[in-house]
């Protein structure tokens, strides 16, 4: 899995007189990437270019600079840098010395990587949900052990026969769940993947 930004972070570079300057920030879609745009964005400025990635969900702007030579460097980098969920806004104020298409592709790419390359890291972690299937005989048990496999709980719904409890864990902890509820409770937790949305 890739990392995500563990908090906003900023990078300034200078190249032939033109500043740049990289806004960095995790994000939840492409509505708080939006969000972020408008937060950092300089009116005043040359350029305000952008990307992100969020999972297979990735856009990007030149913004007025020519066709490939800002949005894409930005995406590159952000891919590049192992990194998903990630805003990139790189501003530009023009110092008067045009840099050319590669030199654009350089500026906006290199001011971007290095942003992301000195930031701190947050891994993000494969998660699954479960559908919990419990008669009252055994509600402690299934709920002593959820804290150990960092399970959060989402739902739960009690009936005649027991406790139907959806929670989500990361992936890795599931087997382990497995064991311990079937060890614990002699196989008597019915236990199904849950891939109902709430």
């Amino acid at each position: 899995m890739p990392d995500t930004l563990a908090q906003p972070v900023s990078h300034t570079l200078e190249v032939k007189h033109s500043r740049f300057i990289a806004h960095a920030t995790p994000i939840d879609g492409a509505t708080a990437a939006m969000a972020f745009l408008q937060q950092v964005a300089v009116i005043d400025a040359t350029h305000n270019c952008w990307a992100y990635r969020h999972g297979q969900d990735y856009r990007s702007s030149d913004d007025g600079e020519p066709a490939g030579t800002a949005g894409r460097p930005i995406l590159a980098a952000i891919d590049g840098q192992g990194f998903d969920r990630v805003m990139v806004v790189v501003t530009r104020w023009f110092g008067g010395i045009k840099l050319g298409a590669g030199g654009l592709v350089r500026a906006y790419g290199g001011a971007a990587a290095e942003c992301l390359r000195t930031a701190p890291r947050l891994p993000l972690v494969a998660m699954a949900r479960l559908r919990l299937l419990a008669g009252f005989e055994d509600l402690g048990t299934l709920h002593a052990a959820l804290p150990a496999f960092g399970a959060d709980k989402r739902d739960e719904q009690f009936d005649a026969s027991g406790v139907c409890l959806r929670v989500e864990l990361p992936a890795d902890q599931v087997d382990a769940l497995k064991i311990r509820l079937r060890d614990a409770t002699r196989d008597r937790i019915r236990i199904q993947d849950d891939d109902q949305d709430d």
